[in-house]
């Protein structure tokens, strides 16, 4: 099949690579010509393992294409991807101006009939919005050619975003057409063999799904971090209590570990939205609010633990903070809405001097908040701790999980550990001479 998919970001050049894959013909559609000339070399401008090799893979057996003009694009394909940005805005809204864009585009540039799927995660109504513009679009150049507009939201988790897309839960697909459902049911034929995984559904349903699915995990997120809250004041511990309650089958161990908050791309921004859309409908989303309002207040429980403990000895003003992680989770160099970021803003604020280290995003946190005072971004684990008054972890790469404990005690100045993900044994800890301080357990001091 042939297929063009306009932005390539994580959904947009993960779908593009995986469908090459299977044997279709792609076309990617990216507006900045040095992010085109890289993908062209089999090079990627963002980290997710296994990405570059399949993209490196299908570009030299000609399946994958890159091209800056979406005209090219269209010119065969039966379908259009857009998978472009929509930031936040400051009100917590979704910014669609970038769909907006592509799908005037496409109606100035089509010349045969296509289906037009939204995978950019989009507020409800945004199918028609598109269907709209393209309509507008055609109508100005007196044109009458058959399109649809599909809702086709995606479900990839960064970091396993090649599997998740491989081995699907679901597709879901939104589209009261026949044909289209048809048609994207054969695209995604190959990624579900085992098993029926399409789903397909009324356009609104199939947007509303996406971010549903995001507030729910959200949710638990946010119930767990307030959990831990409780159990550190009333002296249970967090990680029996997930043990206990993810037993139960109705509600499973995932997405119920504690520690500093979620962020990233998707969660922070689509739970917003959803307040948002909930509130231009007359509805106020009480239970979808508190779980940002909890977030937004976890993402500092680990700066204010460091407060505490030196609160008594002068504050942190003049000390120094190693960090290890900056990305907002492993396996990836997103720091979009970074618990880390936040710690480190609200620490290096106060004076403390904060040298953090991050396996794969150091250089988009010099990009991003390498201009702070007090801040020193490092390109060694053990480097950052020479010195140190604390180590904070704050992102769970598996290479923190076991260090060389030893070489940390002797780095530091005194032993001690503020754990934002729970890596560690306060057991171990302790044996090892450590104060230690996690989320949700009692602290060993």
């Amino acid at each position: 099949m042939n297929v063009c998919i306009v932005g390539t970001g994580y959904v947009g050049l993960v779908s593009a690579a995986c469908f090459a894959e299977m044997g279709n013909d792609i076309f990617c559609v990216d507006v900045n010509p040095k992010v085109v000339k890289t993908l062209e070399s089999g090079k990627v401008h963002i980290f997710e393992p296994g990405l570059e090799d399949l993209v490196k893979r299908n570009t030299e057996q000609g399946r994958l294409h890159f091209t800056t003009e979406l005209s090219e694009g269209l010119k065969d394909a039966e379908v259009v991807f857009i998978t472009v940005g929509t930031p936040q805005r400051e009100d917590g809204s979704c910014d669609l101006k970038y769909v907006d864009a592509v799908a005037a585009e496409i109606g100035q540039r089509m010349t045969s009939p296509k289906i037009v799927v939204d995978k950019s995660t989009v507020p409800v109504g945004t199918a028609d919005r598109v269907r709209g513009i393209i309509a507008s679009e055609l109508e100005k150049r007196g044109e009458t050619i058959h399109f649809d507009v599909v809702s086709n939201p995606e479900f990839l988790k960064e970091g396993d975003a090649i599997n998740d897309f491989m081995k699907p839960d679901r597709v879901i697909v939104g589209t009261s057409d026949a044909n289209s459902a048809t048609t994207i049911k054969s695209l995604y034929a190959p990624f579900a063999r085992s098993r029926e995984k399409l789903i397909v559904m009324g356009v609104r349903s199939a947007e509303m799904t996406k971010y549903a699915a995001n507030c729910m995990l959200a949710t638990k997120i946010s119930f767990i971090n307030e959990v831990a809250n409780i159990c550190e004041r009333v002296g249970a511990d967090v990680s029996e209590v997930r043990a206990g309650i993810g037993s139960d089958s109705r509600i499973g161990y995932s997405f119920i570990y504690p520690g500093v908050g979620y962020g990233g791309s998707c969660f922070p921004k689509d739970v917003k939205a959803l307040i948002d859309t909930a509130a231009e409908h007359g509805y106020d989303a009480k239970l979808i609010r508190s779980v940002d309002e909890v977030n937004n207040t976890q993402k500092l429980v680990l700066a204010e633990k460091i407060k505490a403990y030196f609160a008594p000895q002068g504050g942190v003003a003049g000390r120094t903070l190693a960090l290890w992680g900056i990305a907002f989770k492993a396996n990836t160099d997103d720091i979009r809405e970074a618990s880390a970021i936040q710690v480190i803003k609200a620490l290096t604020g106060l004076g403390m001097k904060v040298r953090a280290f991050d396996p794969v995003a150091n250089t988009r946190a010099r990009e991003e908040i390498g201009h702070l005072e007090n801040l020193e971004i490092m390109d060694s684990q053990y480097d950052v701790l020479e010195g140190a008054d604390a180590l904070a972890v704050v992102t769970d790469w598996n290479q923190f999980r076991n260090p060389d404990f030893e070489r940390i005690k002797r780095a530091l100045t005194a032993p001690l550990v503020f754990d934002g993900r729970n890596l560690y044994l306060p057991e171990r800890m302790g044996k090892a001479g450590f104060a230690y301080f996690s989320i949700g357990r009692t602290p060993v001091e």
